[in-house]
């Protein structure tokens, strides 16, 4: 981890990243004696999101559709409230309010509140949310600031090699609306990673392809403070490799 950054929002620096319609509170357990962090859902939490959810399971996605996504984000952080490993919750919204009810709940329980600005899929871009806000940088400081106003934790998922986006740039915006991290899919782009890390003092969660040493060595070279492990966050052999070699990273002082 970077020195010259703020605290560790979770240890060990592992986290499992959430995948839609699987990561819940039973799902997080799985991967507990692994890893610092669970972020669950996505969720879609306003109306505009909710239809664009519904309409991707009408085309076989998997999402969480819970007939209220608020009270469904309560029982899941009083069931993690049991297990040892810190939640998160990704949540996806077009509008302002159901955020800020969601960052409260999250820092009634000492858990991250997750704005999605990753999601590609053309509805949920369509309904002004996911990936969309990459290109809308000012919306998604606000949907910071609002997160940010409850005192949750607020961690921003973002996705590398997307036209016209600068992420560092995006990332210091996001920064100086109060944003505590900056949860990056690299995709093949993993130096956007370090970029993030010169550019800001947020802690850097990195992701994409995360499964063995090489891949958790390179990502902490570039400076990332944690790295998550997204479709393969069932799989007790992976994770036990990631743990593993994090722990040779940060405890043993191996910098290969």
């Amino acid at each position: 981890m970077n020195s010259d950054r703020g605290g560790a929002l979770f240890d060990p620096p592992v986290a499992l990243a959430s995948l839609s319609g699987r990561s819940d509170a039973e799902w997080a357990e799985g991967g507990g004696p692994f890893a610092g962090c669970a972020f669950l859902g996505g969720i879609a939490l306003d109306d505009a999101t909710r239809r664009a959810a519904r309409s991707m399971v009408e085309r076989d996605r998997s999402e969480f559709l819970p007939s209220d996504p608020l009270a469904f984000v309560q029982r899941q952080l009083r069931a993690m409230d049991e297990l040892p490993i810190r939640a998160g919750v990704n949540v996806r919204s077009a509008a302002l309010a159901p955020i800020e009810d969601a960052a409260g709940r999250c820092q009634d329980h000492d858990a991250i509140l997750e704005i999605n600005a990753h999601c590609r899929q053309e509805e949920m871009c369509e309904a002004g949310a996911g990936q969309a806000l990459l290109d809308r940088p000012e919306k998604l400081c606000r949907q910071v600031e609002a997160a940010t106003a409850t005192g949750a934790t607020v961690s921003v998922k973002v996705r590398a090699e997307v036209d016209g986006v600068d992420l560092p740039t995006l990332a210091a915006k996001l920064e100086r609306a109060g944003a505590d991290a900056v949860h990056v899919d690299a995709m093949d782009s993993e130096h956007v990673v370090g970029e993030i890390a010169d550019a800001t003092g947020l802690f850097v969660i990195a992701n994409n392809e995360v499964r063995d040493a090489e891949s958790v060595h390179e990502y902490f070279r570039y400076g990332a403070d944690a790295v998550s492990v997204g479709r393969a966050s069932d799989d007790p052999d992976v994770l036990a490799a990631v743990r593993h070699a994090t722990h040779e990273w940060f405890q043993t002082g191996a910098k290969p």
